[in-house]
Order: C-alpha cells, then structure tokens, then sequence
C-alpha cells in the first residue's frame, strides 16, 4: 500500500486559498441578503397594490381541487379527444314575469290624493278605487318657533302691582335661538352623514336661510358643553365592566405650535362588547400616557391589536391582555402572494376557527354553550396551528411577508388563546374597528379638527352617536330627545338618558 503524496504550497498560495474561502463565504451571504431584500420589496409593492387596486375584503375560500380553473390546459393539447354530438329541447317561455317592485314600507304617512273621472255622467255608481302608491319627498324645511307667554296682573293697588307669567321652557343652549331640533341635524349630519359645516351652510341657504359657519361652530361648542356630564356617565359606565377592547385612530388637529400644518393627534376607542357600549377618548399622542390615564381605575380583560403601547401599562397587575385574531390572520392573507402553500394553511386554520365562531352566533347560543363549543372544537385546532407555527418558523425568511407573520403570530400567541376561556370573549377587535370607520370617513370630509379641545368635543359627539349605531338606536330622535330634556335632568340619574 502506497503512502499519499504530500503537496507543497507557499505561504503565499496558502494565504491565497484562505482568501478565496472567505470571499466565498462573504458572497454566499451577500446573496442571501439581497434575496432577503428582494423578498421584503416585493411584498411592498404587493401591498401598494393592494391598497391601490386591490379588494378590501379578507376573507379567504380554500380552492376547490376538484373545480378546473377557467384558463386550465390540458396536460396534452396534441391528444386527440373523441368528439360526441349532444342535442337536447328546452321549452320558450312564452309569459315573461314582470320585474318586481319595491315593497312601500307601511308605516310611512299616506297623503291620499283623489282623481275623478271627468265628465262623469249622472247616477254613474262607485264600484270600487284603483289605488297607486308612489314614494314622493319634500326638502327638510326650518321654522321658527315661536314661543308666547302672555302676561296677567292679578293685584294691583297703589304699593304693588303683581304680575304673573309663566316659566320659559330650557333650552339647549341658554338665550340662544337654536332648538334641540336643528343642533339634533347639525350635529348628526356631520358625524352620522360626514357633511362638514360649509356644507351645511351652502344647504341652508338654498332654504334662504343665511346662517354663519361660525355660528354653527358655537352652536357645537354649546351642544357638547351641555352633552359633556352624559359623556362621563358613559365613560364610568364603561369602565365599571371587566372585558373591554381597545384600538386608536389618528385625526389631524390645526394648533397654534405648527403654523401651516396639522398636528397628529389620536383618539383612543374602547369598547365593551357585551353591553354594547362605545367610548371615544382624544389624546394629543399615540403614546402610552393615553391609555394609562384612562385604564387607571380598570380591572379586567383587555383586547387588543399587538401595539406595544398596552404593554406596560401602570395599572398592569390589574389588567390581562387578549389579543386581536384578525389582525394575526391578516398578516397571513398579505403573505399569499409571498408563500401561498403556507399563507394557504394558515388561512385554512383560520377558517375553521371562524366557521365555529358563526356557528355560535347563528345558533344563539349562550355564554358558556359557546366556551363549551370553543374547548371541544376551536382548542384542537388552537394547538394543531401553535404545532405549526414552530415548526415553520425556521424554515423560512425572517423578513419575508410569511416570517413576519408567524413570528407575529407567535408572539402574542398566549394572548391569541385566551379568548376561549370565557364565551363572552370575542375572537378578534373587529366590532371595535366597524366603531372607528365613521370617523375615517369622516376626516375625508372635513380633513382636521379646529383645535384639541374640538378634537375632545368631536370625541364626545362620536362616543354618543357610535352607541346609537351599537343599539340601532335611530340617532337624530335620541340626539333631540336628549338635548330638550338635558338642561333639567337630575345628575345622579344622567344613565337613563344613554342610548338605550
């Protein structure tokens, strides 16, 4: 057996070969970091997409293996298939149905108007009307009300003369000539129907009615003076529950700091979902001081999204976060065009958690029938997709749309869990964002709030009108209900007046 033969290199060539190696080394990696990059802006320009041409919509439909896709080829084009004549006869309908009309709902007010024949003869007998219904509309129209209160003497003589008048009724706004029923419109036509006040003003005047935007503005300011106690009525209301979901939507705010520009401010929402109970809270800032300040008192269950700001609150120890379901899967439902097979399981197991959950809300099911459902089908399925997601965590990208949405997902996973525990839980924040839209159409319209106090102000009218939307509480009744009878009401049963 011959010994190997040793080859001699020189320091040179071996330095050379060291070198080589770790240019190697240093390429291979350079490589996976810009694969990396190519991974992150693509997803970018996918979600540009989306935002630009894309749908709203995330709900996902798992694919029909067995259904062909409109432009599938066949594997073989060049393969010759049989080709079979098939007939058949279908009868013509010869009587087309007439297209139906919309029902007129019945408790709307019937203005009968009577059209009679003309030149009707003499002795000619009824024997029955021809009746045609056709919804007709008049333009909202301003009155003046005028209220008169006579005045009587009912003593007189030379010391004193007694005059008797009787008491003016309260208004909502105190020696203002605006009634309940106009600020009830203003207000509800801003931040129901999202017509700013300019608007408003251009509207009236079609009526001849010249009223100035600032008047309005000081009608508002007065309005929610007065509507403030009821706001803190709903705001100890809310805080005296154990289960709220929490969320933050920004709003622009003209201020004397930013010359201009706007300042970024936010209101803070919170939500109870059981007594169906909305609460606007404006902050100048997205930070912690928010929800620190407002959560002070509170003891129990928090929902949330993953902000880090609910983290650390100071009355933590009181507090236990859950977190939002929807926000875990919509991550997953932006990643379908970067891993479709893993974004396509996660979406599946998502799926099945929401199927159970409309399962419950379609059988009516209480309470602990619907823990009761959730530990025997969605616990299963809970611990298959944790299984999952650790498995697939190291197996691709972290900065891809797909790892970050597993690690996401895993990491509020704990909080993700917890709304099995209680059937009063619900499974995602999405009642609480259906709150937030009105004021996202809303900044489309009228674009910022005149100050931060107007920011507070608008935060008061939308917490209200939010809980009338809530209830399916019709809001320009309750608003001018409300406001006629505010000014009297005793405070320490301020509650009865909330949308109910």
């Amino acid at each position: 057996m011959t010994s190997p033969e040793l080859i001699t290199i020189t320091k040179q060539e071996y330095e050379a070969i060291l070198l080589f190696k770790t240019e190697k080394t240093e390429a291979k990696t350079e490589i996976e970091y810009y694969k990396s990059e190519v991974e992150i802006l693509k997803h970018q320009l996918a979600e540009l997409k989306r935002i630009i041409f894309g749908t709203k919509s995330e709900r996902y439909i798992a694919p029909d293996p067995a259904q062909l896709t409109l432009f599938e080829v066949p594997a073989d084009e060049n393969q010759e298939c049989e080709q079979e004549e098939i007939t058949y006869k279908r009868k013509k309908n010869q009587n087309k149905k007439q297209p139906l009309r919309m029902e007129i709902p019945a408790h709307l007010p019937r203005k009968t108007e009577v059209i009679e024949p003309e030149n009707l003869p003499d002795g000619a007998k009824q024997i029955g009307v021809a009746v045609t219904e056709v919804l007709e509309y008049e333009p909202a129209s301003i009155f003046v009300r005028r209220i008169e209160r006579p005045k009587y003497i009912t003593e007189q003589n030379d010391e004193a003369t007694n005059i008797v008048i009787a008491d003016l009724p309260s208004l909502p706004i105190p020696k203002g000539n605006a009634g309940e029923g106009l600020l009830a419109h203003i207000l509800i036509s801003k931040f129901v129907d999202h017509l700013p006040y300019y608007r408003q003003v251009q509207m009236f005047k079609r009526q001849n009615v010249n009223i100035p935007e600032s008047t309005i503005g000081g009608w508002f300011n007065a309005s929610c003076k007065l509507l403030e106690p009821l706001y803190e009525a709903l705001k100890q209301m809310i805080l005296s529950g154990d289960y709220l979901q929490a969320d933050e939507t920004p709003i622009s705010v003209l201020t004397k700091d930013k010359p201009g520009a706007t300042h970024k401010g936010y209101h803070w929402v919170y939500f109870d979902p059981v007594r169906r109970l909305v609460l606007f809270d404006y902050q100048k800032s997205r930070g912690r001081e928010g929800p620190d300040e407002f959560l002070k008192n509170f003891s129990g269950r928090l929902q949330t999204d993953g902000y880090t700001a609910y983290n650390n609150l100071k009355n933590q120890k009181d507090i236990i976060l859950l977190a939002c379901m929807s926000h875990a899967r919509r991550k997953f439902e932006h990643a379908l065009d970067n891993h479709h097979v893993l974004a396509s399981q996660a979406m599946e197991m998502f799926g099945i958690l929401y199927d159970i959950e409309r399962d419950a809300r379609n059988e009516n099911l209480s309470f602990d029938e619907i823990k009761e459902l959730r530990r025997i089908k969605a616990k299963p399925v809970l611990e298959k997709m944790e299984l999952w997601l650790k498995e697939q965590i190291n197996l691709v990208l972290p900065q891809s749309a797909i790892g970050k949405a597993i690690a996401y997902t895993l990491r509020l996973w704990p909080r993700l869990i917890r709304y099995i525990e209680n059937g009063k839980f619900c499974i995602d924040n999405n009642l609480i964002e259906n709150s937030i839209r009105p004021i996202a159409l809303g900044r489309k319209n009228y674009l910022f709030a005149g100050s931060h106090d107007a920011a507070q102000q608008a935060a008061i009218v939308y917490s209200l009108l939010a809980t009338c939307k809530i209830k399916n509480v019709e809001p320009y009744t309750w608003l001018k209900k409300t406001l006629s009878v505010l000014p009297d009401y005793p405070a320490n049963r301020l509650h009865e007046l909330l949308p109910a």
